[in-house]
């Protein structure tokens, strides 16, 4: 691996550590989304900020370091937003995630850190020609999506999307079946579908895999995208798909498409939430009906009363255990998968 520089999480689908690349500074009208970039650290933001590498570890930073990291856009409703389109002529920016997503920072919540400020040094590329993450996507045969489906969605970032499908994926492993986990919409980062992954899914996706840096950007585009990410899911065979919509489907990551596309697969949903009015307006936003609430707002006897009360579904606390054999039974009912035993692989 080639040490003078740091390979954020976005580069995990390049052969950028491997195989020897130049660094050559393009004209900002030359710049797209999913552009590989160098940047050097002018100012690491925190003692508290780390940069996720390709195996998905996380990493300190000093300034003066160099990262390689993709240009892209963030649009958090609890911590930042940004965007490559606003860098100016200086050409300095930030990074907007810990995966290395790059962009100028447009806006961020006071109870975050300051973000780390880097300044452009050039494009990667080979043989005069940019490199892009769609450079080093693997293609499949697009295939009909036929896997039944658990949907995780959240009524905003850090609800406790990702703990539920943990959760959830531990239950389906536990019974013998074959899950694959994926991260349709969101800002770049692995931890969340290696989250998946450490608990036994036979495998793990998202869009990172189909050259987004983020899943913000024209509709066409992340169609075609969606596309190319749920042929991948199908090609595992898998018994059922743990599936997560990253954020919120109402912020601009196109989750509402994501959501549409798999409505006729979905066996179950669960909703993590940060509040009972939040569970309300998703559910009239987007017409869903969950099938269990979880999340921050299931912490409390008082939450849950409430859910129930004012949206008439289930809550509950998934990370109680107690909770289990109810989930068990929840996840049975509504996808037809015995959860009580373990099931018998070789038929």
């Amino acid at each position: 691996m080639n040490q003078q520089f740091i390979y954020t999480s976005l580069t995990r689908i390049s052969d950028l550590a491997e195989i020897e690349f130049n660094v050559e500074k393009l004209d900002r009208d030359q710049w797209e989304t999913g552009d590989y970039v160098v940047s050097k650290i002018l100012d690491p933001g925190s003692n508290t900020l780390n940069l996720e590498l390709t195996t998905g570890r996380m990493r300190g930073v000093i300034g003066g370091e160099s990262i390689v990291g993709a240009l892209g856009e963030r649009f958090a409703t609890l911590e930042a937003t940004g965007t490559w389109r606003e860098v100016k002529a200086d050409l300095k920016m930030n990074v907007l995630t810990g995966a290395g997503l790059m962009g100028k920072l447009t806006s961020k919540s006071v109870f975050i850190p300051n973000m780390m400020e880097v300044d452009y040094t050039g494009h990667v590329s080979r043989g005069g020609n940019k490199l892009t993450m769609n450079d080093f996507v693997e293609t499949v045969d697009s295939i009909a999506f036929n896997t039944p489906v658990i949907l995780f969605v959240g009524t905003s970032m850090s609800a406790g999307k990702t703990t539920s499908a943990r959760i959830v994926t531990n239950l389906f492993k536990a019974a013998g079946y074959n899950v694959v986990g994926a991260k349709l919409t969101g800002a770049g980062r692995y931890k969340d579908i290696l989250a998946i992954k450490d608990v036994g899914a036979n495998a793990v996706m998202d869009f990172v895999d189909v050259g987004l840096p983020s899943s913000i950007c024209p509709a066409d585009i992340y169609k075609t995208k969606l596309d190319q990410l749920l042929s991948k899911i199908e090609h595992q065979n898998a018994d059922v798909a743990i599936i997560e919509i990253g954020a919120s489907p109402l912020e601009p990551y196109n989750g509402d498409l994501a959501i549409n596309e798999l409505r006729e697969h979905i066996k179950c949903t669960i909703l993590s939430a940060s509040d009972p009015y939040a569970v309300y307006g998703l559910m009239k936003a987007f017409k869903i009906i969950p099938d269990i609430v979880t999340g921050i707002t299931s912490n409390t006897l008082a939450g849950v009363n409430m859910v129930e009360k004012l949206c008439n579904v289930k809550a509950l606390n998934l990370i109680d255990s107690s909770t289990t054999e109810e989930l068990k039974k929840v996840l049975s009912a509504k996808t037809g998968f015995s959860l009580s035993e373990k099931r018998n692989v070789y038929g």
